[in-house]
């Protein structure tokens, strides 16, 4: 009989954001993927998990996801867990829920943390509908990206780093405008949560002169749909 692999959400910030659910599947699991184990080691350390943990991070999925699929036809249950948030979502996952699905794998993603929706929901900007961005390309295809993204009229979220944040910044100041809104949310779920919303100009300026720290997501409002009307307006 074949096992199953679950993908486990695990929390952003607050290790209290962990579900019930995600902590008795970890316990029961035959075997725990893990991005970094030394990361998921303290998670699961605070919930009295102790099983089997393996590495599975981008350098080595490639070379990982066929073993793994075997075990899970040989009748194991795997949970793969990210260093925070849903795997696959700007973290390795992918390829191995695809390699087990087409296994015929029964592949079970749990409900929970990710930093996207959050930042999204929080940015009082429209998020009826939305595209989600993650890490743009640091250099290739870059730019050429950006301008396809010009006149997209969802919202969009990004993913960034604190030190690529202010050169981000000032490439959509150039390529959507300094009047485009946006929210930048830091530190999601943590105990120095911050959302600064404005426009690109004046978001830009605020970490020009705020140095920005952790984790951060970047909100931009969509393009203009008509002339003199913006549907990205925040709400008063």
């Amino acid at each position: 009989m074949k096992g199953k692999l679950y993908i486990v959400p695990t929390p952003v910030g607050n290790l209290e954001d962990m579900t019930f659910r995600a902590v008795e599947i970890l316990k029961e699991a035959d075997l725990i993927l893990a991005e970094d184990t030394r990361t998921s080691s303290v998670l699961l350390d605070h919930f009295g998990i102790h099983k089997p943990l393996q590495s599975h991070h981008k350098f080595n999925e490639h070379q990982t996801a066929g073993r793994i699929k075997e075990i899970i036809l040989a009748g194991r249950n795997v949970a793969l867990v990210s260093d925070a948030g849903t795997p696959g979502i700007s973290d390795p996952g992918f390829l191995l829920a695809r390699t087990c699905a087409e296994e015929g794998i029964e592949v079970q993603t749990l409900p929970g943390a990710t930093a996207c929706i959050p930042a999204l929901v929080s940015s009082g900007l429209p998020c009826d509908r939305f595209c989600f961005e993650g890490f743009l390309p640091q250099k290739k295809g870059r730019q050429t990206l950006l301008q396809s993204l010009s006149g997209e009229q969802r919202t969009m979220v990004f993913y960034e780093s604190p030190r690529r944040l202010v050169k981000t910044l000032e490439q959509f100041v150039e390529v959507f405008g300094p009047d485009r809104p946006c929210s930048v949310a830091r530190e999601i779920s943590k105990v120095h949560e911050e959302h600064v919303r404005g426009t690109l100009a004046e978001v830009l300026g605020h970490f020009n002169a705020v140095e920005p720290k952790g984790e951060i997501v970047i909100v931009v409002g969509g393009a203009v749909i008509e002339k003199g009307e913006h549907r990205n307006k925040y709400k008063d």
